[in-house]
């Protein structure tokens, strides 16, 4: 049983997979000073970049964890992932409030897909 991990640093790699499961590290957004629907945009550009990189994609997510620095916000995130998730094909998902690494991060995603 191998594992391939990928663009790994000391702490983590951004991409892993195993057995034909992608997992990805909790990916944020490209600017942080922008709001909560352009840092969500950008956020899920960079996972849909990293799932292609891993030989998957948006239609083979099977889990998703959203992290909102708050819930005030979750409406204009979800109007994003909405927007973003192929229909018919929504994987698990589960949204919690937390406490972000950089106060400025309004959200964070981490994503468990299949490879194609």
């Amino acid at each position: 049983m191998s594992i391939n991990r990928q663009e790994t640093k000391q702490r983590m790699s951004r991409i892993v997979i195993h057995q034909n499961t992608v997992y990805l590290c909790g990916q944020v957004c490209a600017d942080a000073t922008k709001g909560i629907a352009e840092q969500t945009q950008t956020m899920l550009d960079k996972v849909e970049a990293l799932l292609l990189q891993a030989g998957s994609d948006c239609e083979h997510m099977l889990s998703a964890t959203i992290y909102l620095r708050d819930m005030k916000d979750f409406a204009a995130m979800n109007e994003v992932w909405d927007a973003w998730v192929p229909e018919g094909h929504a994987p698990a998902r589960a949204c919690v409030e937390a406490r972000m690494a950089r106060p400025e991060l309004l959200v964070e995603i981490s994503v468990i897909a299949a490879v194609k």
